[in-house]
């Protein structure tokens, strides 16, 4: 049988997760991931700011890049420890800087990002949930470019599938079984549809003129698109399934669903700072 599912799965394509590589220096396709994610994201904020949409100035913008990429690495490699490997690094406090080993949580990253915006807004005098929703449409974009870097990397790969299911695939690390390519999966939900969303909610829907609205729509839209993600992703090894068959990612998700409908529900108009 397990011949025949081997036979049944795609190939991966094993693509080296090391993009550029220069004598001793290394570059991996997942910074470019974070480097690609963080820039576009801040062209796309700068946009906003330059129509007026947001409230920010051009100059905020360029300022907030700083402050989003700090939040992110140091949340997300903290949440990662905490929320997924926190007796390994309890007793390994000095893995927390090699971030070229992986392990990144985006609960921890959004935290973190948490933190850094309120920080920047109390500093330049917004309100946070200005600045959130300004860069709330923006975040999808990371999210993509993360989950493909995932794909190259050949990890956080999906549950065994259907030997005929077209696109099932055989991972390098995942045993002889088709699996589920969650990872590109969760790059068209976490990523593309809920950039579509967000956008059209911006752009078609006047949401920036409701403090609130859109930083709700993503913490609602990313809980439900993790969510399904959750059902083909295999749970980690380390982890697995916890009571009632939910994985980590999902219980995460739980109280960002639920804040995200408080603050749509909540969202009331708001008049927008004069320049």
């Amino acid at each position: 049988m397990t011949g025949v599912l081997a036979f049944a799965a795609l190939a991966f394509p094993a693509i080296d997760p090391v993009a550029i590589e220069i004598g001793p220096v290394a570059i991996r396709w997942y910074a470019l991931a974070y480097i690609a994610g963080l820039a576009l994201g801040w062209m796309y904020l700068r946009r906003l700011a330059q129509t007026g949409l947001a409230a920010l100035t051009r100059a905020e913008a360029d300022d907030l890049l700083f402050w989003v990429a700090l939040g992110v690495i140091v949340g997300g490699r903290l949440g990662y420890a905490l929320f997924y490997r926190a007796d390994h690094y309890l007793a390994n406090p000095h893995e927390l800087v090699m971030l070229w080993r992986g392990g990144m949580s985006f609960h921890g990253g959004l935290l973190g990002v948490v933190v850094a915006l309120a920080w920047f807004a109390h500093l330049r005098g917004h309100p946070v949930l200005a600045v959130a929703d300004a860069v709330a449409p923006a975040i999808p974009i990371g999210l993509f470019f993360g989950r493909i870097a995932n794909f190259i990397n050949g990890e956080l790969y999906g549950r065994i599938a259907d030997p005929d299911l077209p696109w099932a695939m055989e991972f390098p690390t995942g045993g002889p079984f088709p699996r589920h390519p969650s990872q590109l999966y969760q790059a068209g939900l976490e990523g593309l549809v809920l950039l579509a969303v967000l956008a059209w909610l911006v752009h078609r829907r006047g949401g920036l003129a409701r403090r609130g609205l859109v930083t709700g729509a993503f913490l609602a839209g990313y809980a439900m698109a993790r969510t399904v993600g959750e059902l083909f992703r295999e749970p980690d090894a380390h982890i697995g399934f916890l009571d009632g068959g939910v994985t980590m990612g999902q219980l995460l998700s739980l109280p960002m669903l639920l804040i995200g409908v408080w603050m749509m529900v909540r969202a009331a108009p708001s008049a927008r700072r004069p320049r």
